[in-house]
């Protein structure tokens, strides 16, 4: 559904758009140099207290389950593991490695502030070992055993676009967590990484992130019950030098972790009943898959099942992350601006792509699309309707609305930079670098353009019409 069809006059839209203007004047930037951000805007309380209706469920669990199941179906950016044939050709593999990533043609530099030279990226690209590819080859299952990072070619050198700006690694492409199932397409020609194909994105991964199983053993695994859901930011498995495949592993929001039936008083060397004894995953030394029990202490957060999708729970589950260090492709053990939207709506049982573009235009939700630079008027009285839990796209970013101040939108978002106008007109950058409350229509991208000329998408995740 095109976003002009509910547009309002474009005089009185862009009305409104400079009333919200002053709200976010220079005078009004507190020390922090975020404009009207107050201290009590940075507890989720705050936000809770001004919602309607906070803890009516949005969707019911039957019905999440089933918008799921339909985003998997038709949306082409998700890999239905289950639907893949047993044979895999080489043309299908070839496919996956060659749309994830070309030879980059611009210059790239490493954290010294090298340029990458030609014959280092001959060697990375040669890595990749494509003529190795079978005509076809059985299809290989295995889940990941600890949170591994996604990347671009098979190589952990970090490279940046110019020298200094040494967050964002442009090899970086996500991250895998623990019990994630995979498909094992292709391994380097150094036999150091593995091109997988998980169910939200195909990249290259280290190979010791990986175990080799069975179909029903990897695709099982997320169906066992009972489980817990990670609730918090994130969590750690108990210490043990008992085994230290799963001592302090990081499970992050959302993640699905079974319960193992071992009944054990005392598991990996302590009494287990201050803990949730888990089931993870673990790589054997041949590469191959087992399980192993591994504690999770009762207090950290986790529920036995995803938390009801309410405003409330959405806007206390995103101010968990707040202050988290912005991480490129989950760069640094933490999450960019998709990956902190979609682990919150995660922790809530719902399913989403995991880069901005692909959330965008998923066409499995509900969204308002806006074409063109000519279509700031619509932008603009859109921004008017959105409510808390709404998330709105411009290119390469997301932000999570949670609710409004003096009629101007705030939103919660996971941002690398973002620019605002000092009293004289100059224009300021906020160095974010972190999860961050902000009201949105003061954040601009140059001296021309603000984040609001820029909407491509807003998505909706609730019933249509909800107030």
């Amino acid at each position: 559904m095109r976003a002009t069809t509910h547009v309002r006059p474009a005089l009185f839209a862009l009305l409104l758009a400079f009333a919200w203007l002053p709200a976010a004047s220079a005078a009004s930037t507190p020390a922090s140099g975020v404009p009207v951000v107050e201290r009590a805007y940075l507890t989720p309380g705050f936000w809770v207290a001004r919602l309607h209706h906070p803890d009516r469920v949005l969707f019911e669990a039957s019905e999440i389950a089933r918008r799921n199941a339909r985003m998997v179906r038709i949306d082409p950016s998700l890999h239905d593991l289950a639907a893949l044939p047993s044979q895999l050709s080489r043309s299908q593999v070839l496919e996956w490695i060659d749309a994830l990533a070309k030879r980059p043609k611009a210059i790239l530099f490493d954290v010294d502030g090298q340029a990458i030279q030609s014959a280092v990226l001959d060697r990375i690209i040669d890595n990749r070992d494509l003529e190795a590819v079978p005509q076809t080859q059985p299809t290989r299952y295995g889940l990941v055993v600890h949170r591994a990072a996604l990347r671009s070619f098979p190589t952990d050198l970090r490279v940046f676009s110019s020298i200094g700006d040494t967050d964002i690694d442009r090899f970086q492409e996500s991250a895998l967590f623990p019990g994630t199932p995979v498909v094992i397409a292709h391994r380097s020609r150094d036999r150091h990484w593995l091109f997988v194909v998980s169910p939200r994105y195909a990249a290259w991964v280290a190979e010791d992130a990986i175990a080799e199983g069975t179909w029903p053993q990897v695709l099982g695994y997320a169906a066992k019950v009972p489980y817990r859901i990670v609730t918090d930011a994130t969590v750690r498995t108990v210490f043990t030098p008992e085994a230290a495949a799963v001592s302090q592993l990081q499970l992050d929001m959302g993640m699905r972790v079974p319960l193992a039936s071992t009944g054990a008083e005392v598991v990996n060397g302590q009494n287990a009943y201050t803990s949730w004894t888990v089931e993870l995953p673990t790589r054997g030394n041949d590469g191959t898959l087992g399980f192993v029990p591994a504690l999770i202490l009762r207090s950290a957060g986790t529920a036995a099942a995803p938390l009801p999708l309410t405003r409330a729970n959405v806007v206390r589950q995103a101010f968990k992350f707040l202050g988290e260090r912005y991480g490129w492709g989950h760069d640094y053990g933490t999450r960019d601006c998709s990956g902190f939207v979609s682990e919150v709506y995660r922790s809530m049982g719902v399913l989403l792509p995991r880069n901005t573009g692909d959330q965008a235009r998923s066409p499995a939700l509900d969204r308002l699309h806006f074409d063109g630079d000519g279509a700031t008027a619509a932008r603009i009285a859109a921004l008017e309707h959105v409510q808390p839990g709404d998330l709105v796209y411009l290119p390469g970013h997301v932000m999570l609305v949670i609710g409004r101040i003096n009629g101007a939108p705030y939103v919660i978002h996971d941002m690398h930079d973002g620019k605002v106008r000092d009293r004289d007109g100059t224009l300021r950058s906020l160095h974010l670098n972190a999860v961050a409350v902000t009201p949105l229509m003061p954040l601009r991208f140059d001296d021309g353009t603000r984040f609001a000329d820029r909407i491509t998408d807003i998505v909706r995740l609730r019933p249509t019409g909800t107030p």
